[in-house]
C-alpha cells in the first residue's frame, strides 16, 4: 500500500479548517478516478493540518500527485502556510471495521 502524506501549518486554526473544508471538497472529488483507497484530514489545535491518503499502485499515487499539486497551487494563492509532504509506503496499519453488530428480537 502506497501512500502520500502531506503537513501543513497555518497562522490559526480558522485558516486550517477554511482550507481543510477546500481540500476536503477538491480530493473528494479524485478518490474514485485515482483508485484512493483512504483520505484522512485532520486538524490541530495550533493551526496544523494533516492529510493522509493511501493507494493500491504507484501509478496511482503518482497521478494523484499531479492533481493535488493543482489543488494546493489554488490553495497557496489564498493562504499562507508551510508545508511538508512526502510518499511512503505503508509498513504496517490497523483500523477496526465500523460495523454494527445488533440483533433484534421480535
Amino acid at each position: 500500500m502506497y501512500a502520500k502524506i502531506f503537513n501543513f501549518k497555518f497562522n490559526g486554526v480558522a485558516e486550517a479548517k477554511v482550507a481543510a473544508s477546500f481540500i476536503s471538497d477538491a480530493f473528494g472529488k479524485l478518490i474514485v478516478s485515482n483508485n484512493m483507497r483512504s483520505l484522512n484530514i485532520s486538524i490541530g489545535k495550533c493551526g496544523s493540518l494533516s492529510i493522509q491518503t493511501k493507494f493500491e499502485s504507484s501509478g496511482d499515487l503518482k497521478s494523484f500527485e499531479v492533481k493535488a499539486a493543482e489543488v494546493f497551487g489554488d490553495l497557496k494563492q489564498s493562504f499562507v502556510y508551510k508545508e511538508d509532504a512526502y510518499a511512503g509506503v505503508y509498513i504496517f496499519n490497523y483500523e477496526a471495521e465500523a460495523i454494527k453488530a445488533e440483533v433484534a428480537a421480535s
